[in-house]
């Protein structure tokens, strides 16, 4: 396994670089001493997240919208590495509003492909979704033994996860598609109405807020720090040639209910708060559990943070960079 080895003749191309993995990944190729372009059209993303970066003369960034090819071929140019972080996420949100999540997770990462393509990228390392596992039943989730898909969102996953592979056999673009799961950290936003739910319910505890739990709270779920995150897309660039064309399950190899999770906060926190049962919620996989194990070996990926200490991570810096009184 090649050792990581960016520096400041790297560049990088960070699409969805306001949101909150793209931003993350952005800061820290910065401190390994990258240059660093990056694009968003902030439907997703928010300007604060990349407020520190726009200071940084090693930054560049782009107000623009993947979904444009000629923007795509043209922010390419004289770039070593992306890391498309551009989506739609939420479930719930691509029930609602499917054809929004053809146009801008599927044709915007068709065209960002083909724009890597065009341009001699070294490596396309592309977020997937442990939701393009569906309706598989088995308790722990291997790449390879997927169900049938459950919401326009995971289809939208599945449907990259395809170009991914076709644009390596065909067109030889070492593409790396990497299945996160239920990602929580710094900058994850928690007051949309989509929030995911380590944000959701932070902000409910520390505003002393009802929680609605959708069914009985014992569906489990890998939960994945953000650094863990991090390092699997930096590995991704070098990784061994074995791992191109392929996709990969970023998470911890840990199962957490929902209500465990709940519990784990309030004990972080020192706070509870009233829970409400509600329905179950559309598209939802019941329990996703990661096997990383080719990750692990194929990957080098090495995901040092577990549930306990990442959310203690994340509660300080919601504590310190939002507007909460404890």
């Amino acid at each position: 396994m090649e050792s990581i080895k960016f520096n400041h003749n790297t560049s990088i191309l960070v699409t969805g670089v306001a949101g909150f993995i793209g931003s993350n990944i952005a800061e820290k190729c910065i401190e390994l001493g990258c240059r660093v372009r990056g694009i968003d059209n902030f439907s997703n993303g928010r300007k604060e997240n990349i407020m520190e970066l726009l200071k940084n003369e090693k930054f560049e960034f782009i107000n623009g919208d993947i979904c444009d090819f000629s923007l795509c071929n043209k922010i390419c140019k004289d770039i070593d590495f992306v890391f498309h972080e551009a989506a739609w996420g939420s479930v719930p949100k691509s029930i609602k509003q499917p054809l929004d999540y053809t146009q801008n997770n599927i044709l915007g990462t068709h065209n960002m492909m083909q724009a890597a393509y065009v341009n001699n990228i070294k490596k396309f390392v592309y977020a997937s979704s442990a939701s393009v596992y569906g309706d598989n039943e088995d308790k722990i989730k291997k790449v390879g033994n997927e169900g049938n898909v459950l919401s326009p969102y995971a289809l939208s996953k599945k449907s990259d996860e395809e170009l991914g592979k076709l644009y390596y056999r065909l067109y030889g673009l070492n593409t790396i598609g990497l299945r996160y799961f239920n990602v929580f950290g710094r900058r994850q936003n928690p007051y949309s109405e989509y929030s995911a739910v380590i944000p959701k319910f932070i902000n409910a505890l520390l505003e002393q807020k009802e929680i609605i739990i959708n069914g009985t709270g014992e569906q489990r779920r890998d939960f994945t720090y953000i650094d863990n995150v991090i390092d699997a897309n930096l590995k991704s660039c070098t990784s061994i040639d074995i791992s191109n064309g392929k996709v990969y399950n970023v998470a911890c190899g840990e199962s957490t209910s929902i209500n465990q999770l709940y519990e784990l906060l309030c004990n972080i926190l020192h706070r509870h708060t009233k829970v409400i049962y509600g329905a179950e919620r559309k598209g939802d996989i019941k329990n996703s559990l990661a096997d990383i194990n080719e990750t692990i070996e194929q990957l080098g990926y090495n995901p040092q943070f577990k549930i306990r200490e990442g959310l203690e991570k994340t509660v300080d810096w919601y504590l310190k960079n939002l507007d909460f009184e404890v």
